[in-house]
């Protein structure tokens, strides 16, 4: 009780009542530049996006770009806000913040030699935004690993594979990125037919299906250009292997390429074009008749009479 009446008598109601309306102000004042800021942040990425699809940019590949990176500029935005939105609060509190920040200077500067692993991320996906490495909605390939990209952050990069499995990469540890959807992708198709079957019957076959799904309605506005069949691609065991490729507009190649496959099965299955399956050919040795048995003991009794004996204990 004595502890609180002192601290009531030192404490002056209208400097508590002037500080406390100054705190109002600096949190009104933030949280309307937050708000100015998400506007800005939002205009921004529509203007860029405008300006892109005036370009040869895909709009869905700028709308990725443009989005991962207004994700993080909103992030190191708030981050800056909110820092100084505390060091305004001390401030106003009556806290000497010069003594405050060089001592957060020095035991910044001590973790950041225990945190280099944190910086080396920071700075790397700094440069995988910058340089358009990967966006989130992209499928992409993480030093072996496959998947969809969920989210990126400054630090990690999170991928969701097919199997709905979450894969969490910090920047600093990647090493490989493979992009399937970057620009534009492809579904490249290994078609066998039997060896029996004429193979320019069968390219005429998948040329004629392909014509067919760009002129679809649904599926033509995925596909970018024609489909190029290479021709025969490979002599296989059981199958002559017919290769080829349909760009598609990013992400896209997944969706087309089962419709494809769904029409070529359709369409050989109509023409008689048989599509193999693994087969062997077995041959069973016959069993040695009787008579083979004795003109074999004759053959041995001539060449060889004192094994004669032997090899008629071995025939009975």
């Amino acid at each position: 009780m004595n502890f609180t009446a002192d601290l009531l008598e030192r404490v002056s109601v209208p400097d508590l009542l002037q500080a406390s309306l100054r705190v109002v102000v600096v949190l009104l004042l933030w949280w309307l530049l937050t708000r100015l800021v998400r506007v800005f942040l939002s205009r921004l990425g529509s203007q860029l996006i405008d300006r892109a699809e005036a370009t040869e940019e895909s709009p869905v590949e700028a709308r990725k770009r443009i989005e991962t990176l207004v994700r993080l500029l909103t992030q190191m935005i708030r981050i800056v806000l909110f820092v100084t939105l505390a060091l305004v609060l001390l401030m106003q509190l009556g806290v000497q913040v010069g003594p405050l920040i060089a001592s957060a200077g020095i035991i910044g500067l001590a973790v950041g030699f225990g945190a280099q692993s944190l910086v080396k991320d920071v700075i790397t996906g700094f440069f995988m935004v910058m340089e358009n490495q990967m966006r989130v909605g992209d499928i992409v390939t993480v030093n072996g690993t496959g998947g969809l990209v969920e989210t990126m952050t400054l630090r990690t990069v999170v991928l969701r594979d097919v199997g709905g499995v979450v894969h969490i990469f910090p920047n600093g540890s990647i090493a490989t990125v493979s992009n399937a959807t970057r620009g534009w992708s492809a579904y490249v198709f290994d078609i066998g037919v039997a060896y029996k079957e004429d193979p320019d019957v069968a390219i005429a076959a998948l040329r004629e299906v392909c014509d067919e799904l760009k002129a679809d309605p649904v599926y033509g506005p995925k596909i970018l250009a024609d489909a190029e069949i290479f021709g025969v691609d490979k002599l296989d065991d059981s199958a002559v292997v017919i290769k080829g490729r349909i760009k598609t507009y990013p992400i896209m190649q997944f969706e087309v390429g089962r419709e494809f496959l769904r029409r070529v099965k359709k369409a050989f299955d109509a023409r008689g074009i048989e599509i193999p399956f693994p087969q062997r050919t077995l041959h069973f040795a016959a069993a040695t008749p009787p008579e083979a048995k004795l003109a074999q003991l004759a053959l041995l009794k001539r060449e060889l009479p004192e094994v004669a004996p032997q090899a008629r204990e071995d025939a009975g």
